[in-house]
Protein backbone atom coordinates (compact mmCIF):
# COMPACT_ATOMS: atom_id res chain seq x y z
CA UNK A 1 0.00 0.00 0.00
CA UNK A 2 1.74 3.84 -1.22
CA UNK A 3 2.20 6.21 1.61
CA UNK A 4 -0.66 8.27 0.37
CA UNK A 5 -3.47 5.72 0.91
CA UNK A 6 -1.77 5.28 4.51
CA UNK A 7 -1.91 8.91 5.76
CA UNK A 8 -5.22 9.09 4.22
CA UNK A 9 -6.74 6.14 6.18
CA UNK A 10 -5.25 7.62 9.01
CA UNK A 11 -6.40 11.03 8.72
CA UNK A 12 -10.21 9.51 8.32
CA UNK A 13 -9.88 7.13 10.94
CA UNK A 14 -9.14 10.35 13.31
CA UNK A 15 -11.71 12.27 11.91
CA UNK A 16 -14.10 9.72 12.41
CA UNK A 17 -13.39 7.96 15.37
CA UNK A 18 -13.74 10.89 17.95
CA UNK A 19 -17.58 11.73 16.34
CA UNK A 20 -18.24 8.17 17.38
CA UNK A 21 -16.55 8.26 20.61
CA UNK A 22 -18.94 12.06 21.64
CA UNK A 23 -21.50 10.46 20.33
CA UNK A 24 -21.98 7.69 22.31
CA UNK A 25 -20.72 9.84 25.10
CA UNK A 26 -23.85 11.92 25.34
CA UNK A 27 -26.64 11.34 27.83
CA UNK A 28 -29.96 10.27 26.12
CA UNK A 29 -31.53 13.52 27.45
CA UNK A 30 -28.65 15.68 25.73
CA UNK A 31 -28.75 13.99 22.75
CA UNK A 32 -32.76 15.02 22.63
CA UNK A 33 -31.79 18.86 22.71
CA UNK A 34 -29.16 18.95 20.68
CA UNK A 35 -29.51 18.68 17.23
CA UNK A 36 -28.90 15.32 15.02
CA UNK A 37 -24.47 15.48 14.33
CA UNK A 38 -23.56 14.03 10.90
CA UNK A 39 -21.04 11.68 11.31
CA UNK A 40 -19.99 9.38 9.19
CA UNK A 41 -19.75 5.22 9.69
CA UNK A 42 -16.28 4.10 9.33
CA UNK A 43 -17.23 1.97 6.50
CA UNK A 44 -18.62 4.47 4.54
CA UNK A 45 -15.23 6.56 5.23
CA UNK A 46 -13.32 3.56 4.04
CA UNK A 47 -15.65 3.50 0.61
CA UNK A 48 -15.28 6.92 -0.50
CA UNK A 49 -10.89 6.61 0.39
CA UNK A 50 -10.93 3.52 -1.99
CA UNK A 51 -13.74 4.35 -4.26
CA UNK A 52 -12.69 4.62 -7.46
CA UNK A 53 -13.52 7.65 -9.66
CA UNK A 54 -15.95 7.66 -12.34
CA UNK A 55 -12.90 9.20 -14.84
CA UNK A 56 -10.52 6.29 -13.92
CA UNK A 57 -10.42 3.44 -15.79
CA UNK A 58 -11.47 -0.34 -14.64
CA UNK A 59 -9.76 -3.09 -15.87
CA UNK A 60 -11.77 -6.09 -15.96
CA UNK A 61 -11.11 -9.20 -13.42
CA UNK A 62 -8.79 -11.89 -14.34
CA UNK A 63 -10.88 -14.98 -14.36
CA UNK A 64 -8.93 -18.28 -13.13
CA UNK A 65 -7.60 -20.61 -15.11
CA UNK A 66 -8.91 -23.71 -13.81
CA UNK A 67 -6.72 -27.17 -15.14
CA UNK A 68 -8.38 -30.35 -14.95
CA UNK A 69 -6.94 -33.56 -13.28
CA UNK A 70 -6.92 -36.60 -14.20
CA UNK A 71 -9.51 -37.62 -12.29
CA UNK A 72 -12.07 -35.23 -12.97
CA UNK A 73 -11.82 -32.65 -10.05
CA UNK A 74 -10.76 -28.99 -11.39
CA UNK A 75 -8.40 -26.92 -9.44
CA UNK A 76 -7.12 -23.51 -9.61
CA UNK A 77 -3.72 -23.06 -8.61
CA UNK A 78 -0.45 -24.70 -6.52
CA UNK A 79 -0.97 -23.91 -2.96
CA UNK A 80 2.25 -23.14 -1.52
CA UNK A 81 1.18 -22.14 2.11
CA UNK A 82 -0.48 -25.66 2.20
CA UNK A 83 2.76 -26.57 1.72
CA UNK A 84 3.94 -25.00 4.78
CA UNK A 85 1.34 -26.29 6.76
CA UNK A 86 2.12 -29.82 5.92
CA UNK A 87 5.73 -29.68 6.53
CA UNK A 88 4.42 -27.86 10.02
CA UNK A 89 2.41 -30.97 10.69
CA UNK A 90 4.87 -33.45 9.63
CA UNK A 91 7.67 -32.05 11.75
CA UNK A 92 5.36 -31.97 15.13
CA UNK A 93 4.31 -35.21 14.53
CA UNK A 94 7.92 -36.50 13.99
CA UNK A 95 8.65 -34.53 17.39
CA UNK A 96 6.42 -36.35 19.14
CA UNK A 97 7.29 -39.39 17.58
CA UNK A 98 10.70 -38.69 19.77
CA UNK A 99 9.41 -38.71 22.97
CA UNK A 100 7.94 -42.08 22.65
CA UNK A 101 11.86 -43.58 21.93
CA UNK A 102 11.74 -45.53 25.16
CA UNK A 103 8.62 -47.22 23.45
CA UNK A 104 10.93 -48.90 20.71
CA UNK A 105 10.87 -47.83 16.94
CA UNK A 106 8.50 -50.50 16.29
CA UNK A 107 5.28 -49.12 19.03
CA UNK A 108 2.36 -48.03 18.16
CA UNK A 109 3.01 -44.28 18.90
CA UNK A 110 6.20 -44.21 16.87
CA UNK A 111 4.70 -46.25 13.57
CA UNK A 112 1.61 -44.37 13.86
CA UNK A 113 3.05 -40.58 14.01
CA UNK A 114 5.54 -41.92 10.92
CA UNK A 115 1.99 -42.97 8.92
CA UNK A 116 0.41 -39.69 9.37
CA UNK A 117 3.60 -37.70 8.02
CA UNK A 118 4.13 -40.07 4.89
CA UNK A 119 0.30 -38.93 4.52
CA UNK A 120 0.73 -35.11 5.07
CA UNK A 121 3.92 -35.25 2.36
CA UNK A 122 1.61 -37.50 -0.42
CA UNK A 123 -1.07 -34.88 0.59
CA UNK A 124 1.88 -31.80 -0.36
CA UNK A 125 3.20 -33.82 -3.35
CA UNK A 126 -0.29 -35.27 -4.94
CA UNK A 127 -2.22 -32.78 -4.41
CA UNK A 128 -1.32 -28.96 -3.76
CA UNK A 129 1.98 -29.31 -5.60
CA UNK A 130 1.28 -32.00 -8.63
CA UNK A 131 2.74 -31.69 -11.69
CA UNK A 132 0.16 -30.01 -13.55
CA UNK A 133 0.22 -27.39 -10.77
CA UNK A 134 3.45 -26.02 -10.58
CA UNK A 135 2.76 -23.98 -14.04
CA UNK A 136 0.20 -22.14 -11.77
CA UNK A 137 2.87 -20.75 -9.62
CA UNK A 138 4.27 -17.73 -10.03
CA UNK A 139 7.94 -16.99 -11.27
CA UNK A 140 8.62 -16.13 -7.59
CA UNK A 141 7.33 -19.28 -6.28
CA UNK A 142 8.92 -21.76 -8.31
CA UNK A 143 11.72 -22.29 -6.53
CA UNK A 144 10.36 -22.84 -3.07
CA UNK A 145 7.88 -24.93 -4.90
CA UNK A 146 10.41 -26.99 -6.65
CA UNK A 147 12.44 -26.88 -3.23
CA UNK A 148 9.78 -27.67 -1.06
CA UNK A 149 9.21 -31.14 -3.41
CA UNK A 150 12.64 -32.38 -3.47
CA UNK A 151 12.75 -32.24 0.61
CA UNK A 152 9.01 -33.86 0.59
CA UNK A 153 10.11 -37.02 -1.46
CA UNK A 154 13.47 -36.96 0.61
CA UNK A 155 11.64 -37.10 3.37
CA UNK A 156 9.35 -39.70 2.20
CA UNK A 157 12.27 -41.77 1.76
CA UNK A 158 14.22 -41.81 4.69
CA UNK A 159 10.92 -42.31 6.48
CA UNK A 160 10.09 -45.86 4.35
CA UNK A 161 13.90 -47.11 4.99
CA UNK A 162 13.88 -46.07 8.92
CA UNK A 163 14.77 -48.80 11.46
CA UNK A 164 16.49 -47.03 14.44
CA UNK A 165 15.40 -44.44 16.89
CA UNK A 166 18.48 -42.57 16.09
CA UNK A 167 17.25 -42.07 12.48
CA UNK A 168 13.83 -40.95 13.64
CA UNK A 169 16.00 -38.44 15.61
CA UNK A 170 17.67 -37.02 13.30
CA UNK A 171 14.86 -37.33 10.52
CA UNK A 172 13.09 -34.88 12.65
CA UNK A 173 16.03 -32.78 13.19
CA UNK A 174 16.52 -32.27 9.78
CA UNK A 175 12.26 -31.57 9.13
CA UNK A 176 12.25 -29.36 11.88
CA UNK A 177 15.35 -27.19 10.26
CA UNK A 178 13.85 -27.21 7.05
CA UNK A 179 9.87 -26.09 7.95
CA UNK A 180 11.50 -23.07 9.53
CA UNK A 181 13.36 -22.36 6.04
CA UNK A 182 10.44 -23.09 3.78
CA UNK A 183 8.12 -20.69 5.98
CA UNK A 184 10.54 -18.24 6.05
CA UNK A 185 11.46 -18.42 2.04
CA UNK A 186 8.08 -18.19 1.37
CA UNK A 187 6.65 -15.37 3.78
CA UNK A 188 9.41 -13.28 2.30
CA UNK A 189 9.02 -13.97 -1.14
CA UNK A 190 4.95 -13.46 -0.46
CA UNK A 191 5.07 -10.49 0.88
CA UNK A 192 8.13 -9.24 -1.57
CA UNK A 193 5.71 -10.11 -4.64
CA UNK A 194 2.04 -9.69 -3.68
CA UNK A 195 -0.05 -6.93 -3.31
CA UNK A 196 -2.03 -6.74 0.40
CA UNK A 197 -5.77 -7.84 0.73
CA UNK A 198 -7.06 -4.15 0.55
CA UNK A 199 -10.60 -5.86 1.96
CA UNK A 200 -9.02 -7.33 4.90
CA UNK A 201 -7.30 -3.72 5.72
CA UNK A 202 -10.58 -1.89 5.43
CA UNK A 203 -12.31 -4.69 7.85
CA UNK A 204 -9.64 -4.18 10.44
CA UNK A 205 -9.46 -1.23 10.73
CA UNK A 206 -13.21 -0.94 10.73
CA UNK A 207 -12.91 -3.61 13.64
CA UNK A 208 -10.50 -1.22 15.54
CA UNK A 209 -12.68 2.12 14.89
CA UNK A 210 -15.36 0.03 16.69
CA UNK A 211 -13.00 -1.60 19.57
CA UNK A 212 -11.81 2.02 20.24
CA UNK A 213 -15.54 3.40 20.23
CA UNK A 214 -16.44 0.73 22.84
CA UNK A 215 -13.30 1.31 25.18
CA UNK A 216 -14.33 4.71 25.49
CA UNK A 217 -17.57 4.23 26.36
CA UNK A 218 -17.07 1.65 28.75
CA UNK A 219 -14.69 3.71 30.70
CA UNK A 220 -17.57 6.55 30.57
CA UNK A 221 -20.00 4.26 31.88
CA UNK A 222 -17.34 3.09 34.73
CA UNK A 223 -16.62 6.55 35.72
CA UNK A 224 -19.91 8.30 35.53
Amino acid sequence: MNNAIISTLIQESIRVIPNLVNRHRKSPAEQDKQAPIETEAPEEALERIYSVAPSESIEPPIEPVEIGMADGIEVESACLPCSVNHFATSSGLLNEAVRFKAKGITSNEILDRIAKTLSEQNALERVDLAPELLRTVPAWGKPIAEEALEKSRQLRHRLERIKTIEQLGDIAADTETYYKKLNRDWYRAYLANEKPDIDKIKERVVELAVQKVEEEYNKDCSTS
